[in-house]
């Protein structure tokens, strides 16, 4: 009988095929249903999204360890099918932090967590005032994350942020350190232009993640491409950490600006399909059917 394969190992068959992989940003209960009601594969759990929705800050190192991992096992316990990847900031603390870091997110139940190069406190990778820790430092951080997974094709992807601060040539050098330290996967944040995405992808020996900031339009980030134009390129996985966030918070004030418009302003009474998912798609989508069916099961 053959043993039915680890997430981490269904994860690293998905970033390491010919066909890029597609993961967006899952921060609640909310979008991890949707992805796999959507048949996505994977999603990449948004530390933006997670410090946003759930602490109230920004994405400027207020959240910590705890929080973290906490809602990524919650995340987790909620899906059979979709391969979840830990966000685990600069892991921490030091190496020996990072080594712990990591196995709390495997245990969790993520297929992957990402540890990035940053300085703490960290901040949003395409935030300005961004600062990277010596590459050998990372480097240790890599080594204790790779020494601790219990699942040896459990996904350490290795972030660098250097690009921005300390050029490309300097992001395709940590990054070639990292994957020799023993990387699964390799990440270049804020990457300016398809060139240099090009670039990066065609040095480095392992597959390239990079992430598609839709919804940033006031500063310089990365341009806005196609998996397939990135496929063509080389990369191995492109990430959408900011799409369902960024909906959802404008879902909500769109509706709430009909509210205040029409219910509070006008004493109207309005219900706008259009603005809103009815009752019973968000049972369907939650799992209604499932809980009905261990009622009937259990308490009949």
């Amino acid at each position: 009988m053959t043993a039915t394969p680890s997430k981490g190992k269904r994860l690293k068959d998905l970033i390491y095929a010919p066909k890029i992989l597609v993961a967006p940003g899952v921060y609640d209960g909310y979008s991890v249903r949707l992805l796999e009601k959507l048949g996505f594969q994977s999603g990449s759990i948004s530390g933006a999204g997670v410090s946003e929705s759930h602490l109230g800050w920004a994405d400027r190192g207020v959240m910590n360890y705890g929080d973290n991992v906490a809602t990524a096992r919650q995340l987790a316990a909620c899906t059979d099918t979709l391969l979840l990847q830990g966000d685990a900031d600069t892991g921490y603390g030091n190496a020996v932090n990072v080594f712990f870091t990591v196995r709390g997110f495997e245990d969790a139940g993520c297929a992957a967590v990402m540890i990035e190069d940053q300085m703490w406190p960290k901040r949003c990778g395409h935030m300005a005032g961004k600062a990277c820790i010596p590459a050998e430092e990372m480097v240790q951080k890599v080594k204790a994350a790779v020494a601790a997974k219990r699942d040896p094709d459990f996904v350490i992807k290795a972030r660098t942020d250097s690009a921005g601060p300390l050029g490309v040539q300097e992001a395709v050098r940590r990054l070639n350190m990292y994957a020799e330290a023993g990387a699964t996967a390799l990440y270049a944040d804020a990457l300016l232009s398809a060139k240099d995405i090009e670039f990066v992808a065609k040095h480095v020996p392992i597959p390239l993640v990079v992430n598609m900031g839709l919804g940033i339009r006031s500063r310089p980030t990365t341009p806005l491409l196609s998996p397939r134009q990135l496929e063509e390129m080389g990369v191995g996985q492109v990430s959408y950490p900011r799409l369902l966030t960024t909906a959802a918070l404008k879902g909500m004030m769109n509706a709430m600006q009909v509210f205040m418009d029409e219910v509070v302003g006008k004493n109207n009474v309005v219900d706008r399909p259009d603005l809103l998912m009815s009752f019973d798609e968000i049972n369907d989508m939650m799992g209604m059917e499932f809980l009905e069916g261990l009622e009937k099961q259990f308490t009949a």
